[in-house]
């Protein structure tokens, strides 16, 4: 090494030492010593070292923040330790019983509390290894997560390794946000660049974590704030306060105020002094989480299907504001419902700009009273939805007229032409031309929804974007898709390209396929079909062996011709329905000679109607040229009787440990037991999982078998 190499090499070293204390005091701290200016000499001085002699950049330099090439996908990671989300609550009242919760869980003990902010950011995990950063991920379902590691790696405050004798495996949670100013100052050099704004800090830190170019993530200003741990060696914490010396030590940001609590009133009284000064803090907030301090005692409290019982957030009270209703328009949904939308002129509400605002229906608007032109008090609730809440009718103009919904869009959908009909049990109009554009994002997301086909991937902004490039046109077109179309799909836009990736698309093309497979009540459902729900979707495929059938079914026929036909043919009808199990004797006393159907008139007019419709039929061809049969997994009434579970009536309750309601409701049917939404004194067993509500004090009472999730499977097994 020649001695300007050897000078070089030491006074890198220098400047990576003096630019990590100077972040350190800016972003943990918030009180550097040098201006920005001489920061930037700092950092270009390294910048130019490091070109002339490349051997010296090392992958924690801080010049290797600005990012590596564009990612094609993020891949998965599965987190050591689930990353549980907290129940929230906008009622002091529920702070309240959440303590006096815990102080009964835990009788005649001290259950000291902290108190911290709730970052209004994205969570985050980060595991360190011997000191340096392995990977960073979303909390994604709880259990698995996006690797967002290259983009984390560009927020300055993330140490790239941990100083001094680092822990051997440190997993630290936190929140990545967009500091107030950096995301005021981003959103106006948007507006002169001519691009579309942020909708908030939340929703621009979140959406710099999904860009797949950490180069672009690197000019974004974020920050983090670490709030807890996941799996840990080498480190003895007895209680959460313990972390925040710890997280110090290891130059990992963290809140910058906290309160330790032992009575219920040091926790409301932290909670009002945080409201106080919340509005100076860099980061956004919106709310306070309480949590038990003493691990041993949290490990004692356990937890709910979904969350920590020794945690709890509390949410402050939306902030309401005043501005003018500019306009009203119409937007058409996935179903055809036509929903008002208040255009406003744009108010800063809970820290971000808000121009427009559901007004739910036609009903709403004429129970408000809204007009164009009036003054309105406009909230977010829960700080997400922006809503207008009252016109203040006292600044209201002259000029101002009732609102007439069917006048305003001349009697048509605004978007396709089409006829529209008032739907008097959803108090809304609806588009009746199936085929309307408008609608087909959303049929194509509900089609590949979780509870539907649970096509992966295909939701969204990948679902918007299908259809935009010309892709789709209708749902059953996801079939034709190829894995080069989808890899090569681009997400973003034209000035920052986000490619959808081989490896998603692959994904997306086997769920794809998968599909075909999936039983009849999850393509009912699918379809969406007029008041077909989950529910509705099984009871007909319980009672329908393939699609055909249910589209050529006499059991729905007759529930329609039921009511209009003569008493002998009403009579014929109704031994039918019971012969085949659709239907039972009305125990009415005003209906001695009725009965009641598995489905009422409404569904049966519904899905006799879907399927005599063109569209209907078109399904029906596509569905047969590609092969796709979807057989009932349910057991016809006749065939049930002879079942292990027959005329068993299970109710459900309380959230399983393994297994989710509609796979339980699956597995009774499956063995011929029928499931209720009530416990009545027909009810044989109720399963009850964590948290159980007031069925299950009802069966107590009423002395009905309640089994947990283990006894239910050694039922299911014998």
């Amino acid at each position: 090494m020649t001695a300007e190499e050897t000078q070089a090499t030491k006074r890198a070293a220098e400047l990576r030492r003096k630019i990590e204390e100077h972040d350190r005091r800016y972003y943990e701290e918030a009180a550097p010593i040098i201006s920005d200016r001489e920061y930037d000499l700092l950092y270009q001085e390294l910048v130019d070292l490091e070109k002339q002699f490349p051997e010296l950049i090392t992958p924690d330099s801080p010049t290797q923040r600005v990012g590596g090439k564009p990612l094609e996908a993020f891949s998965q990671i599965e987190h050591r330790v689930p990353m549980l989300s907290l129940d929230n609550t906008y009622s002091e009242q529920e702070v309240v019983s959440f303590y006096k919760r815990i102080s009964r869980l835990l009788p005649d003990e001290t259950i000291p509390v902290v108190i911290e902010p709730k970052v209004d950011g994205v969570a985050v995990s980060l595991l360190y290894e011997d000191g340096k950063l392995t990977y960073a991920a979303t909390r994604g379902d709880g259990f698995v997560g996006d690797d967002i590691t290259q983009n984390i790696k560009t927020i300055r405050s993330v140490p790239a390794r941990l100083p001094g004798a680092a822990p051997k495996v440190f997993e630290v949670r936190g929140e990545v946000y967009m500091d107030k100013s950096g995301f005021a100052k981003l959103n106006e050099d948007r507006k002169k660049e001519g691009k579309p704004l942020f909708a908030n800090p939340r929703n621009a830190a979140a959406g710099s974590l999904k860009h797949l170019d950490p180069s672009i993530v690197a000019k974004r200003p974020l920050g983090i704030v670490f709030y807890g741990t996941g799996g840990v060696d080498d480190v003895d914490l007895k209680k959460h306060s313990d972390l925040f010396p710890l997280l110090k030590k290891l130059g990992l940001p963290h809140s910058e105020r906290w309160w330790c609590a032992e009575s219920l009133k040091e926790v409301l009284g932290a909670i009002h002094e945080l409201d106080h000064i919340r509005a100076r803090f860099v980061y956004q907030t919106d709310g306070a989480v309480i949590k038990v301090d003493s691990f041993e005692q949290r490990e004692r409290l356990g937890f709910t299907a979904k969350s920590p019982r020794w945690a709890i957030a509390y949410k402050y009270a939306a902030e309401r504001v005043e501005t003018r209703l500019k306009d009203i328009i119409i937007q058409v949904g996935r179903t055809g419902i036509l929903t008002p939308v208040a255009v406003l002129e744009p108010v800063l509400v809970s820290g971000s700009t808000v121009g427009r605002a559901t007004l739910h229906n036609e009903d709403e608007i004429k129970r408000k009273d809204i007009r164009i032109g009036d003054t309105v008090v406009v909230e977010k609730a829960g700080e997400v939805i922006p809503a207008v809440i009252e016109v203040m009718k006292s600044k209201r103009l002259r000029s101002a007229k009732p609102f007439d919904f069917f006048k305003h869009i001349h009697g048509k959908c605004p978007v396709c032409g089409g006829p529209v009909r008032r739907d008097p049990q959803f108090v809304a109009w609806r588009c009746e031309n199936i085929q309307c554009p408008a609608q087909t994002t959303r049929r194509v997301e509900f089609f590949a929804a979780r509870s539907a086909l649970d096509i992966e991937s295909i939701g969204g902004i990948v679902a918007d974007k299908l259809v935009e490039r010309g892709f789709i046109r209708e749902p059953m077109d996801l079939f034709d898709l190829k894995t080069e179309q989808l890899a090569t799909l681009n997400l973003g836009t034209e000035e920052a390209p986000r490619v959808f990736g081989q490896k998603n698309a692959t994904k997306a093309i086997h769920a794809i396929e998968r599909a075909k497979t999936l039983p009849l009540s999850r393509w009912l459902f699918a379809l969406a079909i007029p008041d077909v729900g989950k529910t509705t979707a099984m009871q007909l495929a319980r009672f329908h062996e393939t699609i055909e059938d249910v589209a050529d079914s006499q059991l729905l026929r007759d529930v329609l011709t039921y009511r209009e036909s003569s008493d002998q043919n009403r009579e014929q009808i109704a031994n039918r329905l019971i012969e085949a199990g659709f239907a039972e004797k009305s125990k009415s006393k005003a209906e001695k000679d009725g009965i009641v159907t598995e489905v009422g008139p409404v569904v049966a007019k519904s899905v006799v109607a879907f399927f005599e419709a063109e569209a209907g039929s078109k399904i029906l061809r596509r569905m047969k040229q590609l092969h796709i049969s979807p057989k009932s997994e349910k057991i016809s009434a006749r065939k049930a009787a002879k079942l292990p579970l027959a005329e068993k009536i299970f109710v459900l309750t309380g959230a399983l440990p393994s297994m989710t309601r509609e796979e339980a409701t699956a597995k009774i049917e499956t063995l011929g037991g029928n499931v209720s939404g009530s416990v009545s004194k027909k009810t044989d067993y109720v399963l009850a999982g964590a948290e159980p509500g007031s069925k299950f004090e009802k069966a107590k009472k009423l002395g009905i078998r309640i089994l947990t999730e283990a006894e239910f499977r050694k039922m299911l097994e014998r």
